[in-house]
């Protein structure tokens, strides 16, 4: 929940370029036409880590850039960074990426004595279906990259509606799981990790990591500028929820809320 406003988002571009290039043939036909670049920011209220029960303002930066026309019905800021190799309408499909930030003792006065968790990724598939209209499911599997050995699957259910012409609301359930690896590098305790800490040993395994609901406001205050107004609730279940870590000095209960701005400039490649 939390690591993806910590990216760039640049999906709307990938799935762009994805679709785009099996339909014109080329890559250098893709790159001439119309573009379109969003920049802007979105200030928010979020945990200082996975499982922290005290809370941080950050800011992240938005950067969207795509071919004019290479829309999809909806998206959320749950949606990782993706490229759809298949585009049929209702259904996409592709692969996907997700950034993941260093995590060390200097983050909170919780982490104090943990071993630190290094910079890293997650790369694997996604898969999307609307059917209907006005939902949509879309579902990810990734493999942990240098942060982490394990494999992560998140599920995603939204529904939307168009308030008026420019206001647009959407919501719903997400519920995640993860592998033994996930979980031993962000909610193990190691022996000798529980003499440096004073924390309880622990040693996961793998199952359900969250259950949540999530939700947004989006105003297309112009043609060129947007704002939104979102918030996440995630419940920490199962082997992340029994982490000492969690349990000891920490929530199960993980919220976070934030409002973004966008501007859109365009241009044309000849």
């Amino acid at each position: 929940m939390i690591s993806v406003l910590r990216t760039v988002t640049l999906s709307a571009c990938l799935a762009a370029c994805g679709t785009a290039s099996a339909e014109e043939g080329g890559f250098f036909d893709f790159l001439s036409g119309d573009w379109y670049l969003n920049v802007g920011a979105a200030p928010y209220v979020a945990p200082r880590f996975e499982g922290s029960d005290s809370y941080l303002l950050r800011i992240a930066p938005i950067v969207s850039l795509g071919k004019a026309g290479k829309t999809t019905p909806f998206s959320s800021r749950n949606d990782n960074i993706s490229f759809a190799l298949m585009d049929k309408g209702t259904f996409r499909a592709g692969v996907v990426g997700k950034l993941l930030f260093e995590r060390n003792d200097n983050d909170a006065p919780q982490l104090k004595g943990l071993d630190r968790v290094p910079f890293g990724g997650e790369l694997g598939a996604f898969a999307e279906y609307y059917p209907t209209g006005w939902m949509r499911v879309r579902g990810e599997v990734r493999q942990g990259i240098e942060a982490h050995t394990g494999v992560v699957a998140d599920l995603a259910v939204d529904a939307f509606h168009d308030l008026t012409p420019t206001i647009r609301v959407s919501g719903g359930p997400r519920v995640s799981f993860a592998s033994q690896d996930y979980f031993q590098a962000y909610y193990g305790v190691t022996p000798s990790e529980a003499a440096a800490s004073g924390l309880s040993e622990y040693d996961p395994g793998g199952g359900l990591r969250a259950v949540g609901v999530g939700g947004a406001v989006n105003w297309q205050a112009t043609d060129r500028i947007a704002a939104s107004l979102f918030g996440e609730y995630a419940r920490l279940t199962g082997p992340a929820a029994n982490s000492s870590l969690v349990k000891e000095r920490g929530s199960p209960n993980q919220f976070m809320v934030g409002i973004s701005t966008t501007y859109r400039f365009d241009f044309t490649v000849p």
